[in-house]
């Protein structure tokens, strides 16, 4: 059984600002390929005061999980995103299953998923 899509959104993504009291937290995702194929995901990230930055090379592959920290360098040509608001769609060429995670440090720790629509 296939399972996943091949067109995922997330729309709150939110970089917390560095500080001196490192690690305030941070946000990643998670992409699980269950196929026989590589996966190649193409990412776009959209912003609110800025122009789409399109075209960041993702891969997962076969029968593995990957997680991508989103205030780390991406793709081949290490994007840095920076802090503040945007969104995040991925377009994988087979279908793998996607969740956007953000782990918070201030005060009381806490980590929990942003949902994600799928096509």
């Amino acid at each position: 059984m296939e399972l996943g899509k091949n067109c995922w959104v997330f729309a709150d993504g939110d970089l917390p600002p560095r500080g001196s009291e490192e690690p305030y937290g941070h946000e990643a995702m998670m992409i699980v390929n269950s196929g026989e194929c590589d996966a190649e995901i193409m990412m776009t990230l959209l912003f609110e005061d800025s122009e789409p930055k399109e075209g960041i090379l993702l891969r997962v592959p076969a029968k593995r999980v990957k997680c991508f920290r989103m205030d780390e360098p991406l793709g081949k040509e290490g994007y840095q995103i920076a802090p503040g608001q945007f969104a995040v769609i991925i377009h994988s060429n087979v279908p793998v299953v996607a969740v956007y995670g953000r782990l918070d440090r201030r005060k009381d720790m806490a980590y929990y998923p942003v949902a994600g629509y799928s096509v």
